[in-house]
């Protein structure tokens, strides 16, 4: 499915769309943006906040489109292994699991060394929602519960080797608790089912939640942050509660291999001057989204950190993962 981003961008500006790019250094006018989710979640939260921005200082026209499966891993296979690398396609790149893909399983064969990373924009804290309605009024109900009735406790996540599932399986160590975990194509799903009352709980990320919590449609029981958000004072970190669980996502952007270094840079110099818009600021506030801007090379080094990282902690569960 493809979605033209920020329709607001009437004809005239898409008219000065080639001057623009030519001002900012960028080959292209379109772009296009590859999602490896579905649409609602935190890659499409992602999307919609930067890209109209990013769009007015490239004079860029951004084109999404959603390829969910696979925990991503179509979307950046195709990244690594098909995309074009002349500036016209890039990719929301997500962690854990645009590393976790291929550490846990051997068959999906693009790694990090294959793409370009650009930026990484957003850095979103894990929480636990559960329905407005839901018999979970606390944190402290919704662990006696997976204690009284081991397995049978469903906990959506937005698919296996995501964040929130690797949460799942870190909770459970640290609570000692059983839980039925179910992978959905993304955050949003995950959160919908929840708040449908479809699944138990959602273990998803505060970006991608916040707009429900806040109108009343999703009730927070915790935050997997190291201390309490501003945006959600009452909602206690899991830490607090006597659980040792800091997880999250990290949201940038990344083009194929071999990426046009003028393309990287100017892209690069687009981001950070929408960072210091306050209108961006401002927006990115108001949907809860913790900005983490880390440019270029920084990226490209966080991601391989990361990459260490994981390979760790895959090897540590591993085996106990896969006799379940």
């Amino acid at each position: 499915m493809r979605l033209t981003i920020a329709a607001a961008l009437a004809a005239t500006t898409t008219l000065t769309g080639t001057a623009g790019a030519q001002d900012s250094g960028y080959s292209q006018t379109e772009v296009e943006v590859m999602q490896g989710f579905k649409a609602g979640g935190g890659s499409d939260a992602l999307a919609q906040l930067v890209q109209p921005y990013l769009a007015e200082e490239l004079g860029v026209n951004f084109v999404n489109e959603y390829i969910p499966g696979a925990t991503g891993a179509i979307a950046w296979t195709r990244l690594a292994k098909q995309a074009p690398n002349d500036g016209s396609t890039i990719s929301i790149t997500n962690t854990p699991m645009l590393t976790t893909n291929y550490i846990m399983n051997p068959s999906i064969t693009y790694t990090i060394d294959e793409i370009t990373p650009i930026a990484n924009i957003v850095t979103d804290p894990g929480i636990a929602v559960v329905s407005s309605d839901s018999p979970f009024q606390t944190f402290e109900d919704f662990v006696e519960a997976a204690e009284a009735a081991p397995g049978t406790v469903t906990v959506g996540n937005s698919g296996v080797g995501g964040d929130d599932y690797f949460t799942s399986l870190q909770f459970e160590k640290a609570a000692g608790v059983q839980l039925q975990k179910v992978p959905f194509q993304g955050d949003g799903p995950s959160w919908t089912a929840a708040m449908g009352g479809k699944i138990d709980a959602s273990f998803t990320n505060v970006g991608v939640t916040y707009p429900q919590i806040k109108d009343g449609n999703l009730r927070a029981l915790a935050v997997f942050a190291e201390e309490r958000l501003p945006e959600l004072p009452d909602v206690p970190t899991a830490t607090e509660l006597g659980y040792e669980l800091v997880a999250g996502s990290s949201r940038g952007y990344s083009g194929p291999g071999d990426f046009p270094s003028e393309d990287r840079d100017a892209m690069i110099a687009a981001m950070q001057r929408v960072m210091d818009n306050p209108d961006f600021q401002k927006a990115a506030a108001d949907q809860a989204l913790n900005i983490d801007f880390i440019p270029g090379d920084e990226y490209a080094a966080m991601l391989k950190e990361q990459e260490a990282e994981y390979q760790e902690i895959w090897a540590s569960i591993k085996d106990e993962v896969q006799a379940k």
